[in-house]
């Protein structure tokens, strides 16, 4: 694990925790017991008054405090001003590294000085229980490991960064996007000073998170959508990337019609069959990932997932309309 001229490279691992303790407990835990521990883990507590601080140093951590909730950005930012390594991997509170994941990276940047970041994905293998968490967790593998190795964007769940780059790009946004997807635009931001930033497929790890149907539709409109829109509305940028493939548009698009027909059908019997069309598109359109589903948990559960598969779609061209509508309303009065 050398660097050109025989200098070794240092991780620091960078947390931002909130209201986690469990989960940040299991996550040290892993950190510490790598097969290449980093050069030092920096524990952020984003304001939580949990006993996050006690975790962190039981395992080692440096300990960091917000002194109000500012968000993951805010709270990652901190860290990485702290941080005393060449790179810098951003870790969630609620993920659980595999015992090669820093070494991984680390031999990465030792070996391609033209890269500048690189993230990975969640495993086929989340923990919480239940359709809709084992649900929202595969669905994000899947997406993740059909992107393309050249990524446009960056992932802060695990995700790893020169420091210096870091710096050089002005870090996380801690405004509009700093709770949001501030991991997504600082990647947009990267790219557009001409840095590389690598998918890395075989960087896996385990995400710990329990979703909810309401916390699931709540994340696609509000954190993921809608944000998510106005940045590209904003910057006019390329659809052609993770969750916005051709693919993924049309499926946005199948799902707005069911839903849309769907009601209507009280009225008129024939928009039933325009629902249950579109539907069928919908999963003609998903095959692969429905297929993936199945050869993952089985035919029953696929089947079951076709439901919370349009909903996801529902929501996100929702929050796309919502963002639309207040860019062109914004552009009018402007």
């Amino acid at each position: 694990m050398e660097a050109p001229g025989g200098v070794k490279m240092r991780v620091s691992v960078v947390v931002p925790a909130y209201r986690n303790a469990a989960g940040l407990a299991e996550c040290l835990q892993a950190l510490v017991a790598s097969d290449e521990p980093p050069f030092e883990i920096i524990v952020v507590d984003d304001a939580s008054g949990d006993g996050t601080s006690a975790v962190a140093s039981r395992f080692g951590a440096r300990g960091l405090r917000l002194e109000r909730n500012s968000g993951a950005g805010a709270a990652r930012n901190h860290g990485a001003r702290s941080a005393s390594g060449e790179i810098l991997l951003f870790v969630d509170s609620d993920v659980v590294v595999a015992p090669d994941t820093v070494g991984r990276v680390a031999r990465l940047f030792e070996e391609r000085p033209d890269v500048a970041a690189v993230f990975g994905s969640y495993d086929a293998a989340p923990r919480a229980p239940g359709l809709v968490s084992q649900f929202r967790n595969l669905l994000h593998h899947f997406v993740h490991q059909h992107g393309e190795p050249e990524a446009s964007t960056f992932w802060a769940g695990c995700g790893a960064i020169r420091r210096p780059v870091f710096e050089s790009v002005g870090a996380f946004d801690t405004g509009r996007y700093g709770r949001s997807i501030e991991d997504i635009e600082l990647g947009y931001r990267l790219r557009d000073a001409g840095h590389r930033i690598l998918l890395e497929r075989d960087l896996r790890v385990t995400h710990l998170k329990r979703w909810t149907l309401g916390s699931f539709l709540r994340t696609d409109v509000f954190l993921r959508a809608m944000p998510w829109s106005e940045l590209i509305l904003q910057r006019r940028a390329t659809l052609d990337h993770l969750n916005l493939k051709a693919g993924q548009r049309v499926s946005v698009l199948l799902a707005l019609v069911a839903a849309a027909a769907l009601p209507l059908s009280v009225v008129r019997l024939e928009m039933l069959a325009v629902a249950a069309a579109a539907t069928l598109g919908l999963v003609l359109a998903n095959r692969k990932l429905l297929a993936f589903f199945a050869r993952e948990r089985g035919l029953a559960f696929s089947a079951a997932t076709v439901p919370l598969l349009l909903l996801h779609y529902v929501a996100s061209g929702f929050g796309y309309l919502c963002a639309r509508t207040e860019h062109a309303f914004a552009r009018a009065t402007s």
